[in-house]
């Protein structure tokens, strides 16, 4: 997506000092998407550009992958398709709900596709069939999503 020139940990030292947070806050960096360098600069660059400004993932996959839980004011930093950091968030909301509950607006702060809900549906009904099947799990329509609302707070 970018060239970049700072490491994971060089780009949240920078952020940390120049707005002044904590050096003891944990932060987490990933990529968005199926594990493709292209999905993940498409959606990162939604996110550089300010219209991506919510993600959802599963419940089950926090067990499966070992992750941490995302909590309100938690930063991450997001990376490229490359694992270059192109931004930081913070998260302004936290909502866990079945997949078959998620709003049309939720579905719109997503920035995917024409963000619509039925897109957002579709789309996301793939992805997660396809991650439960490597857990060995069916996906339903009762699927506990964690939908996460985002800001970017540095660049």
């Amino acid at each position: 997506m970018m060239e970049n020139k700072y490491t994971v940990k060089q780009y949240w030292r920078k952020f940390r000092k120049k707005n002044n947070v904590d050096q003891n806050i944990e932060f987490d960096s990933w990529s968005f998407g199926d594990g493709t360098p292209e999905m993940a600069d498409k959606l990162a660059q939604l996110v550089v550009t300010g219209k991506k400004t919510a993600t959802s993932s599963s419940l089950i996959s926090y067990t499966y992958e070992e992750e941490r839980m995302p909590v309100v004011n938690q930063y991450d930093v997001v990376l490229d398709g490359f694992d270059q950091p192109v931004a930081i968030i913070q998260y302004t909301k936290i909502e866990i709900m079945p997949i078959k509950e998620v709003s049309n607006l939720f579905a719109s702060l997503e920035g995917e596709g024409d963000l619509s809900l039925s897109y957002w549906y579709n789309v996301h009904k793939k992805f997660f069939t396809a991650e439960l099947e490597a857990w060995g799990k069916q996906f339903s329509d009762e699927l506990l999503i964690v939908c996460q609302t985002f800001k970017v707070v540095g660049k």
